[in-house]
């Protein structure tokens, strides 16, 4: 039986050089997750699917937060372009408007698989995250004191009030798409007066949206997107592989370069040699996360294969209306 090898640690319980219980207690709680979650993933199917529109499983929003002074954001990727526009929102207590900063991290990338998923499962535009967003939080393992829900919902609110604009430019001219994912939302503050942070209750994800849901819904499984719920650069290549492997023809795997990969995930990393490593890295994780994943990675860049999708096609997300 070939060994298989795990975060850089060869696994073959028929060899001595195979994991020993040693090499699992030296294992961080983190990559213990992650061995847990792949046998879990290779022994039996999800019992629970999350969904995250293709657009997200493609688009990245800032790892890390840029200031919020920062109202615009964007990226380049071959002829398209990117910017993330920061957004306002009325305070219920003044009736005036307040800026808010771009989304940034991992919470939002969770928010948007939230609110994907709830919408499929529903069968709604309506989402009520006041009650779902703890439980959400909780099934990914996340703390769910008040700190952290509040910056949970921050980052709700800034995505909800962000406009998103999509431009290709090809042969002399220009196609651009502007968006909102969340046509409206409800806003609710608590009534402590030393506290009034705005937090939507509810949101309505545009129709446009809404509707697409049905046909570019990406089934992910939950189990995954739980032990990579702590890197926003894991999340992004999770969702874009999840995407995008099953689609590339069987016998005719595609290349992709590392300045192209550079362009799309090394956000903040000056130097390609840098992003490679750190890219590396963090593959490891998602790999064991997607065990089924068959690709490869040299010098000049990565090689994707035709492989199954992380989550069975008989989960697709139904037509939503």
């Amino acid at each position: 039986m070939r060994p298989r090898v795990v975060l850089g640690i060869e696994i073959n319980a028929q060899k001595s050089g195979g994991m020993t219980a040693d090499s699992v207690l030296r294992l961080t709680h983190h990559q213990r997750r992650l061995v847990e979650t792949s046998a879990a993933i290779r022994a039996e199917p999800p019992d629970r699917i999350d969904y995250l529109h293709t657009v997200h499983c493609q688009i990245g929003i800032p790892y890390k937060n840029p200031g919020d002074h920062v109202l615009e954001w964007d990226r380049k990727q071959g002829n398209a372009s990117l910017r993330i526009e920061a957004g306002s929102v009325i305070d219920p207590a003044t009736g005036n408007f307040k800026r808010l900063g771009l989304p940034y991290g991992e919470k939002p990338r969770l928010v948007m698989i939230h609110l994907a998923t709830e919408a499929v499962r529903t069968g709604s535009p309506v989402v009520d995250v006041e009650d779902s967003m703890t439980g959400f939080a909780r099934s990914l393992g996340l703390a769910t004191n008040g700190q952290q829900l509040r910056f949970l919902k921050d980052q709700l609110a800034r995505l909800a009030a962000a406009t998103v604009r999509m431009g290709i430019v090809e042969d002399g001219m220009a196609v651009q798409f502007n968006t909102q994912f969340v046509s409206a939302f409800d806003l609710w503050f608590p009534k402590n007066s030393d506290q009034r942070p705005l937090w939507p209750s509810t949101v309505r994800l545009s129709q446009e949206y809404f509707q697409s849901l049905g046909n570019h819904a990406v089934p992910l499984d939950q189990r995954a997107v739980a032990a990579l719920a702590s890197s926003a650069m894991a999340l992004d290549m999770y969702a874009w592989l999840a995407q995008r492997l099953h689609r590339v023809p069987t016998g005719r795997p595609q290349f992709i370069g590392w300045k192209n990969l550079h362009e799309q995930f090394g956000q903040g990393f000056a130097r390609i040699r840098d992003f490679r490593r750190s890219f590396l890295q963090t593959l490891q994780h998602v790999q064991t996360a997607y065990p089924s994943a068959r690709l490869s990675a040299d010098d000049q860049g990565m090689t994707l294969t035709h492989s199954p999708p992380p989550v069975p096609p008989r989960y697709s997300a139904p037509r939503l209306k």
